[in-house]
């Protein structure tokens, strides 16, 4: 026979997309329209069904950037529908090609019950099943014009991503507002030919697919183009067979769950997206009632807060669906974090707040972390996962990798301390699948556990911006359950899934270590006062939670419970991996910088009267110290009088060829008439940490303008041109009244200036950097180098409740793909003896380079410091911004651990009568993570303990207040007991002893007496 495939295929596509399509809803009849466009932000829905409405006509344009129009449908149904189903067709002006990324609407009935959402690739609405003729209809619907950011030429700069500066031209024009029939006929073959289609285009040249094409021939033959809707049925006979032919005993299992991923902010404001979670919801609870077997699966506590607050006619209709079984809360998480930059209690509260909001909505407590896109995942996350009572880990992003492949899709996570959580990568390389035919075959084909393992979970629907599963991809599902030539799919929990996947393999690959993304590694720099702004406020809440608690326990100072919690949980808010990683709008930036000022002045207020509780009321000024680390002038995590901080040998500053020295009794400094650090000494050791012949604090200025994903990436090439920055427009230096060198270094580059204090405090191994930049660059990277004279075979950087270990070197792909990495609050380099550390304030990305000459290894570490990409804010980190660094000349893990807790945790002062012992004192080999009254507000205390170094020890806890407190017994992250947990091996004097592992997280809760 002759090879007719294209003249097959391309006739079928034809006929579908031309004529069978828009034969769905070819009957039809318009619809009555008027509009009420409203001048600024949205309305409640009650507000809005009782607005003044003008007539419309469809094909007028509406909508300008971030508008709100409300549009009221009103018609009769015709008496000649009668007996059929009858839909509502709403076409906003709609481009298909971006669901969730554009106009979309919520549909409401005149008594305010919401129906479903409309989008590109949902336009309908469901009237009647079953017609009489004759029937009233009114709907409503609630339309937001947000303009389309991300085109297709994406990646352009727009002012149209914040509301101050969007344009007022109006961006949509309807096409649509109709009743309309629904030919179930038509729509079924429709499926049928597009499942058959794709499907035929991954087989081979072989009998299937052959009788797979003959069929689609022989049900175009039947089909009347003129008449669709009354050869549908005979058409569809036609493929009857193909469609029924049963899957290889062998074929993939594909474990779908409806999906709609909706970023919870990123092109489009927070507000926007309560209303894309209540859109995408009521679609998703109508679609559940429509079906006998869909399921779908939401994560992020957040988003249910959201629609419960704001739209709980909605809410009502999800819990519903939840206790149905059918609508499936996921992730266990406050919102889909980022899980790089968070602290350590973040990750925990992330847990908490989230299992607490599941537990007492649903009665429910989802098994595990549904992470699908956050931008890479720290080794510290497998312990936070079991401690917290997860079984399972899913993610997909780590396919998006640059250079190395995945090596698997179901296997065993470890962690930095050894714990191991069993995790799923899909093997479709997607979270919004819509079951194509290429997707299914990329499912089954990728599968790296095909050996010994069966299947794959496919989340199904359209994301991002939302709109979730279709009927489409319902009715793509049913014939793909057990169809030959194809994976078989299957709606599923997850959880089920994932039990079936651990009896299959009963000895899972295992990778070791963090899970880098080998791209979008500018997350780690781009928008800084988002990160510093989440950094502040960590530790603020940490802060304000000791000193509540301390104060609760000694005086009946009140513990603020509520409010601590709406401030984590804003804090939560702002670590969604598109917020913190500084990747959304300017609307979604601006709006974060402005929370957390909130923010730390509630935390500043419930720290301030907490500690004059504890202080009593005086006028002495005493001094307060949060951390649980000594740095100067101040206690070990308590509070004294001023007058009880011994005074400090001031520093000496000498001046040295246009430069100076800087001296204390322990490091000495000198800095160069241009501002540069040529050398700093380890006085104990005699060690100069900076290479010789090199120069520190060398500000660098990179050109920096990706391939893609501006706000996101940098890309290796970045390093080809480098300006350094070492012209000076003045260099001061002075001792300050608390005895420290102070020198002052100014520069001016482009169209920006820079402003350094270099500071050596008396008593103190860190030369400390503190920055002011008004930075006004364009598409530029600025660093700051430190090349130390240290051979080290690792970095060390602190992560969650631990640090991470990373080669200098680049043997081998995986390697050199790591050219920006992440950090906490320090990096460390170190050879036995001596080590280096760099700390910081509010920095999170570093690179390293290892250099040699003869013999001797020079290893450079850089701080970056700011971006300036144009997409998606054009104004990215424009402006004043501030940063606080330093080096630790002479140090280890712990010093570098303690520094870095220092410069993040400064002293205060407070006006009171005395100062006061911390409640809480720990000892041995483990460092004190937080302080704070339970969560079911029992008053019982919680400790939380980890160990810093990655080395076994032992570990004490000492309570100060042993009649108000009973002896303690060790708790999951979620401050419940668990008789797995080793718990604490004795008590005595009061100490709580115990032994820890590298690494290891401990929380113990002390009963309230």
């Amino acid at each position: 026979m002759h090879d007719d495939i294209p003249l097959t295929t391309g006739r079928a596509r034809r006929v579908l997309d031309e004529r069978i399509l828009p034969a769905v809803h070819a009957v039809a009849t318009p619809l009555d329209t008027a509009w009420h466009e409203l001048p600024g932000e949205p309305v409640a829905p009650a507000s809005g069904l009782e607005l003044a409405f003008e007539p419309y006509e469809v094909g007028t344009p509406w909508g300008a950037a971030w508008g709100t129009t409300w549009f009221r449908l009103t018609g009769t149904v015709p008496t000649e529908y009668a007996g059929q189903r009858v839909e509502a067709v709403i076409d906003l002006g709609f481009d298909k090609n971006m669901p969730g990324f554009q106009c979309e609407g919520l549909v409401y009935r005149a008594d305010g019950t919401p129906v479903k959402s409309i989008n590109p690739r949902n336009q309908w609405v469901l009237v009647t099943e079953s017609a009489e003729g004759g029937e009233s209809v009114e709907l409503f619907v609630e339309a937001a014009s947000n303009p389309v950011l991300l085109d297709y030429h994406p990646f352009l700069p727009t002012q149209e991503g914040d509301v101050q500066t969007s344009s007022s031209k109006r961006l949509y024009t309807s096409r649509r507002m109709d009743l309309a029939v629904f030919a179930s006929e038509v729509h079924e073959l429709s499926l049928d030919l597009e499942v058959l289609l794709e499907l035929q285009a991954q087989l081979p040249d072989g009998p299937r697919r052959m009788r797979i094409l003959q069929a689609l021939d022989d049900a175009l033959d039947r089909l009347d183009l003129q008449r669709i809707a009354a050869t549908a049925p005979d058409a569809r006979a036609a493929l009857v067979d193909v469609l029924a032919a049963p899957a290889e005993a062998s074929a993939h299992t594909i474990s779908a769950i409806g999906h709609a991923h909706i970023d919870s902010a990123w092109l489009w404001p927070v507000r926007e997206t309560i209303r894309k979670v209540a859109r995408t919801t009521s679609t998703m609870t109508e679609l559940i009632d429509q079906t006998d077997d869909f399921l779908y699966g939401m994560s992020s506590a957040q988003q249910y807060a959201w629609i419960k607050e704001h739209r709980p006619e909605v809410y009502a209709k999800v819990q519903d669906a939840v206790a149905a079984g059918r609508f499936l809360p996921l992730g266990g998480m406050w919102v889909e974090s980022d899980t790089v930059m968070p602290t350590g209690e973040s990750i925990v509260r992330q847990f908490s707040q989230g299992q607490r909001f599941f537990e007492r909505e649903f009665g429910i407590r989802p098994k595990g972390v549904w992470l699908p896109d956050s931008f890479g995942y720290s080794p510290a996350l497998p312990q936070l996962m079991r401690r917290a009572g997860f079984e399972w880990f899913f993610t997909q992003k780590i396919s998006w990798n640059q250079v190395n492949k995945f090596p698997h899709h179901t296997f065993l996570w470890e962690g930095i301390d050894g714990s191991r959580v069993f995790s799923h990568f899909p093997s479709m390389d997607t979270y919004n699948s819509r079951l194509s035919g290429e997707e299914v075959a990329k499912a089954s084909r990728q599968f790296r556990e095909n050996r010994l393992a069966t299947g794959s979970i496919a989340p199904v629907g359209w994301g991002d911006g939302g709109g979730g599963t279709t009927r489409e991809m319902t009715g793509t599902a049913a014939r793909l359950a057990d169809l030959e030539g194809s994976a078989k799919v299957r709606w599923e929990h997850p959880d089920a899934f994932f039990d079936r996947a651990r009896s299959e393999l009963e000895h899972p690959p295992v990778w070791v270590g963090e899970l880098y993304l080998e791209l979008h590694r500018a997350t780690l720099t781009s928008q800084h006062q988002t990160k510093q702004g989440n950094r502040r406020c960590e530790q603020l809440l940490i802060e304000a939670e000791l000193w509540a608690t301390t104060a609760a326990a000694r005086t009946g100072f009140v513990y603020p419970y509520d409010e601590l919690d709406a401030l984590w949980q804003q804090v939560l808010l702002q670590q969604f991996h598109d917020i913190l990683p500084g990747t959304s709008i300017a609307w979604v930036h601006r709006e974060a910088v402005a929370e957390y000022a909130e923010t730390a002045a509630a935390l500043t207020a419930i720290i301030e009267d907490a500690l004059s509780a504890l202080a009593g009321p005086g006028t002495a000024t005493v001094v307060v110290n949060p951390a649980p680390f000594l740095q100067a002038g101040a206690p070990a995590q308590g509070a004294v009088p001023a007058t009880d901080v011994p005074e400090a040998t001031a520093v000496s500053l000498e001046e040295q060829d246009g430069g100076f020295v800087l001296t204390n009794d322990l490091v000495r400094v000198v800095v160069t008439a241009e501002g540069l650090v040529t050398s700093a000494v380890d006085l104990t050791t005699g060690r100069d940490a900076i290479a010789p012949g090199r120069a520190a604090n060398l500000l660098q200025l990179h050109q920096d303008f990706p391939n893609m994903w501006d706000a996101w990436d940098v890309d290796r090439y970045y390093r080809n041109r480098v300006e350094d920055l070492v012209a000076v427009d003045s260099l001061e230096a002075s001792v300050d009244d608390a005895g420290a060198a102070r020198v002052v270094v100014s520069r001016s580059f482009g169209d920006s200036t820079v402003t350094q204090e270099i500071v050596l405090a008396p008593d103190s191994r860190t030369l400390e950097f503190d920055q002011t930049t008004d930075w006004h660059e364009t598409e530029k990277f600025l660093k700051v180098a430190f090349p130390l004279d240290v051979r080290a075979e690792h970095t060390i950087a602190e992560t969650q409740f631990g640090a991470q270990k990373r080669v200098t070197h680049t043997n081998t792909s995986w390697e050199a793909a790591k050219f920006e990495t992440s950090m906490h609050r320090y990096v460390l380099v170190e050879e036995p003896g001596f080590g280096v550390a760099l700390v910081n304030s509010s920095i999170h990305g570093f690179d390293t380079t290892r250099d040699a000459e003869d013999g001797h290894v020079t290893t450079t570490v850089r701080l970056s410091l700011l971006r300036a990409p144009r997409f998606p804010d054009p104004e990215t980190d424009q402006g004043l911004q501030t940063h606080r660094y330093g080096v630790v000349v002479g140090t280890d893990q712990l010093g570098a651990t303690a520094a870095g807790v220092v410069m993040n945790a400064s002293a205060r002062t407070v006006t009171g009568a005395h100062g006061f012992d911390p409640l809480v004192q720990v000892s041995g080999d483990v460092v004190l993570s937080s302080v704070k009254l339970a969560d079911d507000r029992s008053g019982d205390l919680v400790v939380r303990v980890y160990e810093p170094s990655g080395r076994r020890g032992t570990g004490g806890i000492a309570v100060a207040e042993p009649g108000v407190f009973g002896d303690p017994v060790e708790v999951t992250l979620l401050e419940e007991v668990d008789d797995s947990l080793p718990g604490v091996a004795a008590v005595t004097d009061g100490v709580a002893a115990f032994p820890v592992d590298a690494y290891e997280v401990r929380t113990f809760r002390y009963p309230r007496a």
